[in-house]
């Protein structure tokens, strides 16, 4: 298990649905990934449950993986937050 915390760069704006492509982008791996954020711990691939943190530019939060490619979906779902694709 890797746990990175990460400070959001990209536009979070509901209105590029950012959300859905970090979804997209955490459902490629096979670990498990998760993230962090005011003592909630959400499924990173859930949909339902990443719409419910309020993720904005400037927000920390901790990336956790855990699984066979735990490193590269914490690089991935890293470089998703600071570029935003």
């Amino acid at each position: 298990m890797i746990k990175k915390p990460v400070t959001i760069q990209a536009n979070m704006d509901m209105e590029a649905r950012p959300i859905a492509h970090l979804v997209q982008e955490a459902s490629q791996y096979s670990s498990k990934v998760y993230i962090e954020l005011d003592e909630k711990k959400i499924n990173a691939k859930s949909i339902m449950g990443m719409m419910s943190l309020k993720l904005t530019k400037g927000t920390n939060l901790v990336v956790v993986a855990d699984g066979d490619d735990e490193s590269n979906a914490i690089e991935g779902v890293e470089a998703f937050l600071a570029v935003g694709h």
